[in-house]
């Protein structure tokens, strides 16, 4: 009899559970490595999601980024990624996503920009990407996204990388090195702003931050038109005085349109809501505003747009 009833008890609890698990909504959040901003960012808006929505049982992963964040968004294995502009190509279906278009891809949240950092040697005489012929220029580490990115800024600007300048490819703190010990003569980098190797070379003195030409400018939106024009703006870093002219590819956090509509706006709604929670990790979220949902390149999730029209967002 005893046995019975233990079974039973036990037949009791695993219906328990399986029905709470039944009523859960499962996130799974799609970031970037430990050591860098999605992760530790996707971590807090987990948090934030369990405490305020009912049944939520959000999770940041660590992943290699938005690629593979778009890999796992296009398998079911997240629900939500954080992506730089690479989710642009892989909703319109170009580059690498050629014939598999994501055009399922929806925006939920703007987070950060990440323009363009055009640094040049004190001295050097360098004041526009012609300039640079003949110069030693840092473009980035080897198969870096901002080698990719420098590369095709240079090309677009009638400038081949591998014949008219003399490359160095650099890690961000390699080329802090290298302005230091006067080995280059310019840096081309992609990062958020007051990222911290741009930060040592301002702080040293070792170089200045120029602005990009117009036409430089509008070269490069042509052919990433995830890159939009950017002014960083002014004491951005020591001895920037005035706003330097660049543009920029802005971090969005997407999800695809098999999320329900109202997960979607319970999750956008918290975040703002929440948002110091947010920025308790990161102060880069400052701009995660609907002010810049501007910069979002693809649709926005129909629970996401309910919460920005409640604001006055978007009509």
């Amino acid at each position: 009899m005893k046995k019975v009833i233990c079974s039973l008890f036990v037949a009791l609890i695993v219906l328990s559970l399986a029905s709470v698990a039944s009523c859960a909504t499962f996130i799974n959040i799609g970031t970037g490595s430990t050591g860098g901003t999605y992760y530790p960012v996707g971590a807090a808006m987990a948090k934030v999601w369990n405490s305020s929505i009912k049944d939520m049982r959000a999770n940041a992963q660590s992943t290699g980024g938005t690629a593979q964040n778009l890999a796992l968004l296009d398998k079911g294995e997240a629900e939500v990624i954080f992506a730089d502009g690479l989710y642009f190509f892989a909703y319109e279906g170009k580059g690498a996503f050629e014939g598999k278009a994501m055009k399922g891809l929806r925006g939920l949240v703007p987070l950060y920009a990440e323009p363009i950092h055009f640094l040049v040697a004190k001295g050097s005489g360098i004041k526009s990407l012609k300039d640079l012929k003949g110069k030693r220029v840092s473009v980035g580490a080897v198969g870096s996204g901002t080698e990719v990115t420098v590369r095709t800024l240079l090309k677009v600007n009638g400038i081949d990388p591998d014949k008219d300048i003399k490359i160095e490819n650099l890690g961000l703190s390699d080329t802090a090195a290298a302005f230091a010990d006067k080995n280059i003569d310019a840096g081309l980098t992609v990062g958020a702003l007051g990222i911290a190797g741009v930060v040592e070379i301002a702080t040293l003195g070792t170089a200045e931050l120029i602005d990009f030409e117009p036409g430089a400018i509008e070269n490069l939106c042509k052919e990433l038109p995830y890159y939009l024009p950017f002014d960083i703006p002014a004491d951005s870093y020591k001895d920037q005085t005035k706003p330097v002219k660049t543009m920029a590819s802005w971090n969005v956090l997407v999800t695809n349109d098999k999320i329900n509509d109202d997960i979607a706006y319970q999750m956008t709604k918290a975040l703002y809501e929440k948002k110091q929670d947010i920025l308790n990790v990161s102060t880069r979220l400052a701009s995660m505003s609907p002010e810049n949902l501007k910069y979002i390149q693809i649709p926005l999730h129909p629970g996401s747009l309910k919460y920005y029209k409640e604001i006055g967002a978007v009509k």
